[in-house]
Protein backbone atom coordinates (compact mmCIF):
# COMPACT_ATOMS: atom_id res chain seq x y z
CA UNK A 1 0.00 0.00 0.00
CA UNK A 2 2.91 2.43 -0.14
CA UNK A 3 2.73 3.59 -3.55
CA UNK A 4 -1.08 4.02 -3.75
CA UNK A 5 -2.30 7.95 -4.14
CA UNK A 6 -3.67 9.36 -1.03
CA UNK A 7 -3.93 6.02 0.63
CA UNK A 8 -6.64 6.32 3.50
CA UNK A 9 -5.68 5.46 7.08
CA UNK A 10 -8.83 5.00 9.66
CA UNK A 11 -8.27 7.72 11.94
CA UNK A 12 -11.34 7.72 14.33
CA UNK A 13 -10.20 10.67 16.42
CA UNK A 14 -9.83 12.48 13.14
CA UNK A 15 -13.24 11.31 12.27
CA UNK A 16 -15.37 12.15 15.04
CA UNK A 17 -13.39 15.59 15.52
CA UNK A 18 -14.38 16.39 11.98
CA UNK A 19 -17.93 15.41 13.06
CA UNK A 20 -18.21 17.74 16.17
CA UNK A 21 -16.43 20.86 13.87
CA UNK A 22 -18.79 20.49 11.43
CA UNK A 23 -22.03 20.24 13.75
CA UNK A 24 -20.56 23.80 15.18
CA UNK A 25 -20.33 25.26 11.69
CA UNK A 26 -23.87 24.21 11.07
CA UNK A 27 -25.10 25.63 14.50
CA UNK A 28 -22.58 28.36 14.81
CA UNK A 29 -23.58 29.23 10.96
CA UNK A 30 -27.03 28.62 11.09
CA UNK A 31 -27.54 30.66 14.24
CA UNK A 32 -25.84 33.46 12.86
CA UNK A 33 -27.85 33.49 9.53
CA UNK A 34 -31.21 33.58 11.81
CA UNK A 35 -29.69 36.08 14.03
CA UNK A 36 -29.65 37.94 10.72
CA UNK A 37 -32.57 37.74 9.55
CA UNK A 38 -34.40 38.13 12.86
CA UNK A 39 -32.77 41.34 13.04
CA UNK A 40 -33.42 42.79 9.16
CA UNK A 41 -37.77 42.37 10.39
CA UNK A 42 -37.04 43.00 13.99
CA UNK A 43 -38.21 39.48 15.33
CA UNK A 44 -37.32 37.35 18.50
CA UNK A 45 -34.83 35.24 18.15
CA UNK A 46 -35.66 32.04 19.25
CA UNK A 47 -34.64 28.14 19.55
CA UNK A 48 -37.75 26.89 18.07
CA UNK A 49 -36.91 28.53 14.69
CA UNK A 50 -33.86 26.22 14.86
CA UNK A 51 -35.30 23.04 16.33
CA UNK A 52 -39.02 22.94 16.15
CA UNK A 53 -39.98 21.58 12.63
CA UNK A 54 -43.41 23.14 12.77
CA UNK A 55 -42.42 26.93 12.72
CA UNK A 56 -40.87 25.72 8.88
CA UNK A 57 -43.67 26.46 6.25
CA UNK A 58 -44.74 28.75 3.24
CA UNK A 59 -48.10 30.06 5.23
CA UNK A 60 -46.64 32.41 7.56
CA UNK A 61 -44.01 35.08 7.27
CA UNK A 62 -41.49 33.36 10.25
CA UNK A 63 -41.54 30.02 8.39
CA UNK A 64 -40.50 31.45 4.89
CA UNK A 65 -37.98 33.63 6.42
CA UNK A 66 -36.66 30.35 8.65
CA UNK A 67 -36.34 28.42 5.38
CA UNK A 68 -34.41 30.68 3.91
CA UNK A 69 -31.85 30.71 6.65
CA UNK A 70 -31.76 27.12 6.45
CA UNK A 71 -30.86 26.98 2.85
CA UNK A 72 -28.54 30.19 3.60
CA UNK A 73 -26.81 27.85 6.02
CA UNK A 74 -26.10 24.79 3.31
CA UNK A 75 -24.30 26.83 1.28
CA UNK A 76 -22.24 28.17 4.34
CA UNK A 77 -21.82 24.77 5.44
CA UNK A 78 -20.58 23.53 2.01
CA UNK A 79 -17.91 25.99 2.61
CA UNK A 80 -17.27 24.32 5.89
CA UNK A 81 -16.70 20.82 3.82
CA UNK A 82 -14.19 22.69 1.81
CA UNK A 83 -12.09 24.02 4.20
CA UNK A 84 -12.38 21.30 7.05
CA UNK A 85 -12.83 17.97 5.03
CA UNK A 86 -11.31 18.64 1.69
CA UNK A 87 -12.48 15.30 0.26
CA UNK A 88 -14.98 15.03 -2.27
CA UNK A 89 -16.07 11.61 -1.60
CA UNK A 90 -16.83 12.40 2.08
CA UNK A 91 -18.65 15.18 1.52
CA UNK A 92 -22.36 13.43 1.44
CA UNK A 93 -21.31 11.56 4.58
CA UNK A 94 -20.62 14.35 6.54
CA UNK A 95 -23.49 16.45 5.03
CA UNK A 96 -25.86 13.26 6.01
CA UNK A 97 -24.41 12.77 9.42
CA UNK A 98 -25.12 16.28 10.15
CA UNK A 99 -28.38 16.73 9.56
CA UNK A 100 -29.14 13.09 11.35
CA UNK A 101 -27.81 14.77 14.35
CA UNK A 102 -29.95 17.79 13.52
CA UNK A 103 -33.29 15.20 13.53
CA UNK A 104 -31.79 13.64 16.47
CA UNK A 105 -31.47 17.34 18.04
CA UNK A 106 -34.82 18.51 17.31
CA UNK A 107 -36.43 15.20 18.17
CA UNK A 108 -35.15 15.41 21.36
CA UNK A 109 -35.76 19.44 21.80
CA UNK A 110 -39.65 19.02 20.90
CA UNK A 111 -40.36 15.41 22.39
CA UNK A 112 -41.94 14.60 19.19
CA UNK A 113 -40.68 13.10 16.10
CA UNK A 114 -40.57 15.73 13.05
CA UNK A 115 -43.61 14.65 10.98
CA UNK A 116 -44.16 18.38 9.07
CA UNK A 117 -43.70 17.63 5.43
CA UNK A 118 -42.17 20.96 4.67
CA UNK A 119 -39.38 19.91 7.83
CA UNK A 120 -38.72 17.10 5.35
CA UNK A 121 -38.36 19.41 2.48
CA UNK A 122 -36.46 21.70 3.28
CA UNK A 123 -33.80 19.26 5.07
CA UNK A 124 -33.63 17.49 2.07
CA UNK A 125 -33.07 20.38 -0.25
CA UNK A 126 -30.49 21.23 1.99
CA UNK A 127 -28.95 17.96 2.39
CA UNK A 128 -28.64 17.96 -1.78
CA UNK A 129 -27.48 21.71 -1.38
CA UNK A 130 -24.82 20.93 0.67
CA UNK A 131 -23.18 17.72 -0.32
CA UNK A 132 -23.20 18.72 -4.28
CA UNK A 133 -21.59 22.09 -3.62
CA UNK A 134 -19.51 20.77 -0.71
CA UNK A 135 -18.32 18.48 -3.73
CA UNK A 136 -17.97 20.60 -6.23
CA UNK A 137 -15.85 22.91 -4.58
CA UNK A 138 -13.64 20.10 -2.77
CA UNK A 139 -13.36 18.75 -6.32
CA UNK A 140 -11.94 21.71 -8.12
CA UNK A 141 -9.21 21.43 -5.31
CA UNK A 142 -8.45 18.00 -5.89
CA UNK A 143 -8.24 18.71 -9.85
CA UNK A 144 -5.77 21.65 -9.15
CA UNK A 145 -2.46 21.36 -11.15
CA UNK A 146 0.33 19.45 -8.73
CA UNK A 147 3.36 21.53 -9.17
CA UNK A 148 6.33 18.75 -9.81
CA UNK A 149 9.25 21.01 -10.11
CA UNK A 150 9.96 24.09 -8.14
CA UNK A 151 12.90 25.02 -9.80
CA UNK A 152 12.74 27.39 -12.60
CA UNK A 153 12.60 26.48 -15.84
CA UNK A 154 16.03 27.19 -18.58
CA UNK A 155 15.99 27.21 -22.26
CA UNK A 156 18.15 24.78 -23.65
Amino acid sequence: MAGQFRSYVWDPLLILSQIVLMQTVYYGSLGLWLALVDGLVRSTPSLDQMFDAEILGFSTPPGRLSMMSFVLNALTCALGLLHFIRRGKQCLDFTVTVHFFHLLGCWFYSSRFPSALTWWLVQAVCIALMAVIGEYLCMRTELKEIPLNSAPKSNV
